[in-house]
């Protein structure tokens, strides 16, 4: 009989063979070489055919193979060959067995040659092949001998090869397997990538060079000082010229001032670790980390966390991300006022670490472990909550790797433990190793909600309401009164808020205002930075970008992957500038002839930032001037005299006021804009006040009416405004669905768009009662109404002329049948006009897209854009760029000779595309969006607000847009330059 062992890859120890694990130090002056470059590879889609294992020995001929950059994620290179990426939210891409794995699992045999540089000696020390990052599985040889395994994604692991290397013809040869036990912790909401997807390196580790060393910082806010202590095996000398520093390592020392290391003002001291055997360069940040007051206090100051949730991502290389993409990731950042970043759901590249000390950033470093897919087996053989020592060893490995690989990063103030891995017991195994190791640092992890194993309660979007609840320590008490006790003297965070899908998200505003109510509530992190489309060109040669699905997964979660607040070529979507508007440092409000400042900072002053002040009247910048502002300590408020010109004339003027750099920073140029508001200094009136509706009479014909420009056809259709053809305009309730409307992880009971689709709100049908000359009117009575259900909107459209040119239409709109359970998507009208027509102005909010709860970033003021650029480009295509409280627009052609011009009764809400909303809805790539013969322009009472209903809270109701009894107006004019 033959007996089958278990695959040496599904053995769920996390390695065999390693050097323990130390802090990064790649930039010490040991030797190092970089083997990066083209390795030879052989792909096995199954452990059934992988290839021969023979292909360890340096005489193997490797001639056939195929060669692949190394770092890359297999699957990324080939055009297919080696397999494709798949991406799985939760669901694990094959039966949850632990530790067992398929035999249909994708295998990459790699190799390279390499020769060691003059001057490395052999017999001095060590050497130590360094890989940063293999998915999921890999056995490593040199020379034919193995030197040991590892798994552990995303975290660095070393193997001695000194005993086996030679001057010349090393060959170094791996076998890297996709799944393997270690998978069953690596299920992150991500794309599944195997490879050799980090630097590979090469380390001369000389006699007497330092093994492992660790930072020791702390800062007293009370007097400035601060003390610092190096542990360093073996012992050597710690200088920081700056401070004037020279002492032996382990040695504690006082300084009696220095400046401390925060976000805000990230505070480095050069200096030098040295032993006999090698110097180490160092960058201490002195800060302080504590819960004290249900707050998390850096340098006893509670801080509030705007922050980002970031997955490692590039798009044309997956998880290998390049120095200048993380740099700019930073920078991108720091820009838009975010000032944290939670590593989800593994540590990051350690260089971006690095770029966070530098740059001022709060960071979660966050262990590599998630195993959401056991949620659908009941949470049953959870690793997370296993007696299995392998289960144990493995979870302490991986964060005992993060801790000591990152563990002198002055920007890291927690670690978290993983993400959705369930509540096992084994997350307080790791907590309490983590706490023996750094109790300098606090611990999170979200899953523990009843904080038994963390010093934080944390969360994933707990809607407004709870969140208020959880502020005043009100919140639904836990069973346990022991455990409730604690938790509610706790800091609370949401790890994960606010999804970033799509258009949206909505609700910021009010997210923010209760973490600046409430001292316990302690802001959180966008879920997430950055949508994860892989590129691709359509057979016309357009580029866009693949998600789930697009590579034949038996099992995808669709475009969940494109989630983030930029867009896959990291351009800004509008949901960053709407975050960067809500979280900005600085708060300005205008009373009395003074600009209140109030610096919302929790350690800077705004020493740093100008002032600026201008008016505009009717979109047009009137005055402008600088406002001398006093230095601003962080918390305080301070009021200015501003004297403003006196408004003449008719129209609105505002009053903006901005918060901009002095001078060039390391992350944005002088002038940035920081902050700013506005402020109506005149009344917002009609635009077209003092004009009687009515004035010229209708005239009817044989075929129709005629309304000073405007042409009927005998049912009141509008079929023609001047020289322009018009299609179908007529009251339209329907828009496409955005990501939000329809999110599989909604809340329950805020689904809007899957209760749009059961009453089949996309599918409305038109029937026209009457049309009838009346009190010098066009009156067209309509019923529009969804098929199968009793509900209906009757309009009554009121055509007029106040010239005998000008078009007005008053519009009142009546619900009939049970509404109560339905917000409407959109109330207004659509109109379908010439295609020729291609650029817009209004006079409104912009120059962004805005909806009802996401229009806190848009200004009131003149835009022009064209058609094309007004739409936005979202991954997957959805309902897009809505402008709001537009008072007039212009619809032009290119020559701006021919077009109309809208004007609201006071104001509306604008749309113009290329495409009907019903072929947007049907969309599922961006070429899919082809301009057909019109523009499609809606003009809009309003649109239901967005939420973010993705993966969290839908709309909130203030900002639903109800069917209820409605007047609505506007007037068109034919287009004069």
């Amino acid at each position: 009989m033959t007996v089958f062992h278990p695959a040496e890859y599904e053995d769920p120890r996390p390695w065999r063979g390693a050097e323990s694990p130390r802090s990064w130090n790649v930039d010490s002056d040991a030797a190092k070489l970089s083997l990066n470059g083209d390795w030879r590879f052989h792909f096995s889609p199954s452990v059934i055919v992988a290839g021969d294992e023979s292909f360890v020995e340096p005489k193997f001929d490797d001639q056939k193979w195929d060669t692949i950059p190394v770092p890359s994620h297999w699957v990324l290179q080939g055009d297919g060959k080696y397999g494709l990426p798949a991406y799985q939210n939760i669901n694990y891409p094959f039966v949850v067995d632990p530790p067992h794995v398929p035999d249909e699992n994708p295998t990459g045999d790699y190799r390279v040659t390499f020769d060691l540089p003059a001057g490395w000696d052999l017999g001095d020390g060590k050497s130590l092949v360094r890989f940063d990052g293999v998915e999921s599985w890999a056995k490593v040889f040199v020379n034919g001998t193995e030197l040991g395994y590892s798994t552990g994604s995303r975290l660095p692991v070393e193997f001695d090869a000194t005993s086996v290397l030679k001057s010349k013809d090393n060959v170094l040869a791996v076998r890297v397997h996709q799944w393997s036990a270690a998978t069953y912790l690596e299920d992150q909401d991500q794309w599944f990538m195997p490879g050799i997807f980090r630097e590979v390196t090469l380390l001369h580790r000389p006699k007497d060079s330092v093994v492992d060393y660790f930072v020791h910082v702390s800062y007293d806010e009370k007097d400035g000082s601060a003390t610092l202590k190096v542990d360093c095996d073996p012992s050597g000398r710690v200088t920081i010229p700056e401070l004037s520093i020279d002492t032996a390592t382990g040695a504690e020392v006082k300084i009696p001032k220095v400046s401390p290391w925060t976000a805000e003002t990230p505070r480095l001291y050069d200096g030098t670790l040295t032993t006999a055997g090698e110097k180490v360069p160092l960058r201490v940040g002195f800060r302080s980390v504590r819960i004290e007051d249900s707050q998390i206090k850096v340098n006893g100051q509670r801080v509030l966390f705007k922050g980002v949730n970031r997955h490692e991502f590039q798009p044309e290389s997956g998880r290998l991300v390049d120095r200048a993409t993380m740099l700019k990731d930073v920078l991108l950042m720091k820009s838009h006022n975010v000032n944290a970043v939670r590593t989800s759901h593994y540590p990051p590249h350690p260089y971006f670490l690095s770029l966070c000390d530098e740059y001022g950033l709060w960071v979660i470093d966050e262990c590599d472990l998630e195993t959401h897919g056991f949620d659908f087996v009941g949470w049953e053989g959870n690793p997370v909550d296993s007696d299995d020592e392998g289960w144990i060893s493995a979870l302490l490995n991986r964060v005992g790797r993060m801790v000591e690989r990152d563990k002198n990063h002055p920007s890291i103030i927690i670690w978290s433990m993983g993400n959705e891995a369930g509540v096992g017991k084994n997350i307080g195994k790791m907590a309490d190793w983590v706490r023996s190791r750094d109790s300098s640092r606090p611990i999170h992890y979200e899953g523990d909600r009843s904080c038994k194993y963390t010093d934080m309660y944390s969360r994933m979007y707990a809607v407004q309401a709870e969140v208020d609840l959880i502020g005043q320590h009100k919140e639904v008490p836990l069973d346990d009164p022991e455990l409730d006790a604690k938790r509610r003297q706790l800091p609370f965070i949401l790890c994960e808020y606010a999804h970033a899908m799509g258009n949206g998200p909505g609700g910021l505003s009010e997210y923010q205002e209760l973490f600046e109510k409430y001292p316990r509530c302690q802001g959180g992190f966008i879920w997430e930075w950055i949508d994860h489309g892989l590129p691709a060109i359509a057979a016309d040669g357009t580029k866009y970008y693949k998600y789930g699905g697009d590579f034949g997964e038996q099992t995808h979660d669709s475009n969940f992957v494109c989630d983030g607040l930029l867009f896959p070529d990291r351009t800004p979507t509008p949901g960053l500038i709407e975050f960067k508007k809500v979280i900005e440092p600085v708060k300005i409000s205008f009373e009395g002839g003074k600009v209140w400042i109030r610096n919302g900072r929790d350690f800077a002053d705004l020493s740093d930032l100008a002032f600026a002040w201008r008016v505009e009247q009717n979109g047009k910048v009137i005055d402008q001037g600088q406002i001398e502002v006093p230095t601003i300590a962080a918390g305080e408020t301070v009021a200015v005299e501003l004297g403003v010109p006196t408004i003449n004339g008719h129209g609105e003027a505002w009053l903006q006021v901005s918060a901009n750099l002095k001078a060039k920073t390391v992350w944005a140029d002088e002038g940035h804009e920081l902050a700013w508001a506005q402020f109506l200094l005149s009344d917002k009136s009609d635009a077209i006040n003092g004009v009687t509706a009515g004035a010229v009479q209708v005239v009817e014909g044989s075929k129709g009416y005629t309304v000073g420009a405007g042409t009927f056809d005998s049912k009141g259709q509008l079929v023609k405004f001047g020289d322009l053809d018009v299609s179908l305009a007529r009251v339209d309730i329907w828009r496409a669905m955005t990501d939000n409307d329809v999110g599989p992880h909604c809340t329950p009971g805020t689904w809007n768009g899957k209760n749009w689709l059961a009453a089949g709100l996309d599918r409305v049908l038109y029937r026209v009662n009457s049309a009838a000359i009346e009190g010098g009117a066009l009156v067209v009575k309509t019923v529009a109404a969804p098929a199968i259900y009793g509900r209906s909107l009757e309009a009554v459209y009121r055509w007029t002329s106040p010239d005998g040119e000008a078009l007005r239409l008053d519009l009142h709109v009546t619900p009939r049948g049970d509404w109560s359970a339905l917000a409407l998507p959109r109330l207004g009208v659509r109109f379908g006009l010439p295609k020729g027509l291609s650029r817009v102005e209004w006079f409104g909010l912009g120059p962004g897209e805005a909806y009802a709860d996401t229009h806190t970033a848009a200004r009131v003021g003149q835009y022009a854009l064209s058609i094309d650029e007004m739409q936005t480009p979202y991954v997957y295509p959805q309902e897009n760029g809505s402008r709001a409280e537009v008072r007039w627009a212009e619809v032009t052609d290119e020559s701006g000779q021919a077009g109309l011009r809208v004007e609201g009764h006071p104001d509306f809400a604008l749309t113009a595309r290329r495409w009907t909303s019903e072929e947007l809805h049907a969309a599922k790539h961006t070429p899919d969006l082809v301009a057909g013969d019109n523009v499609w322009l809606n003009v809009d009472y309003g649109l239901n607000g967005i939420g973010t209903g993705s993966c969290g809270p839908g709309v909130l109701p203030k900002y639903l847009l109800a069917a209820k009894e409605t007047d609505f107006g506007f007037t068109l004019r034919p287009f004069k330059k």
